[in-house]
């Protein structure tokens, strides 16, 4: 019986892709490199900045990757204020989570600032007491840890949740935790989604392929 949804945040609760995908483009530019819609979904997303830079920039050093690195988020969370809209259906399924009793928590290879800072934007703060963050553990996202983190720290076990993810390393990582994971086709195609383990594939919360697994029934 399901007692948790956990949810991914960008791309998932807000289709904040679009604007992480031009501020790489403007970043990367200077570097030589065309981020295409598929370099970004390829190379990009759902990845720490991190591991993005070790992979494209490998010849910055530590401190210039944490230049690089805030400078990007400065510039999404200035973009984003004014663009970030919840994802459409989320605000009615959290209020049927609510009814039901159940517990709800962030995963997320987001920065902590980001995190924040998107859950305030979108006034949703307070829907999710648990925000767990893949820098901050051993290993981020696709490792299963941030998600086995999170059924950790709500006290349950994968089958008595389940997740929500928009990206292939977001499906992997959940799909590895052992929670059945509904993907989201905000940036990629639901054949993408499903080869990388998703169960099922929606195009937002109001899709009612989510009754199917008993959500807002």
């Amino acid at each position: 019986m399901l007692k948790a949804l956990l949810f991914d945040l960008d791309g998932t609760l807000a289709n904040s892709d679009p604007i992480h995908l031009q501020i790489w483009q403007d970043l990367l530019h200077p570097q030589g490199f065309c981020v295409t819609q598929d370099f970004y979904q390829g190379f990009i997303s759902g990845r720490l900045n991190a591991d993005i830079l070790a992979d494209l920039l490998p010849q910055l050093n530590p401190s210039e990757v944490a230049t690089f690195s805030a400078e990007k988020e400065r510039l999404f969370r200035t973009l984003a204020e004014h663009q970030l809209v919840p994802t459409a259906g989320l605000m009615n399924l959290l209020d049927w989570v609510d009814l039901q009793g159940w517990e709800t928590a962030v995963v997320t290879n987001a920065p902590r600032d980001n995190a924040e800072f998107m859950l305030q934007t979108l006034n949703l703060a307070q829907r999710f007491p648990i925000t767990v963050i893949g820098e901050d553990l051993g290993y981020a996202k696709p490792h299963p840890l941030p998600y086995l983190t999170a059924l950790q720290k709500l006290g349950i076990s994968a089958q008595q949740a389940l997740a929500f993810e928009d990206s292939v390393t977001g499906v992997k990582s959940a799909v590895a935790a052992g929670l059945i994971t509904i993907g989201i086709t905000s940036t990629h195609d639901a054949h993408c989604l499903i080869q990388s383990g998703a169960q099922a594939v929606i195009s937002d919360f109001c899709d009612n392929t989510i009754k199917q697994f008993g959500l807002l029934c």
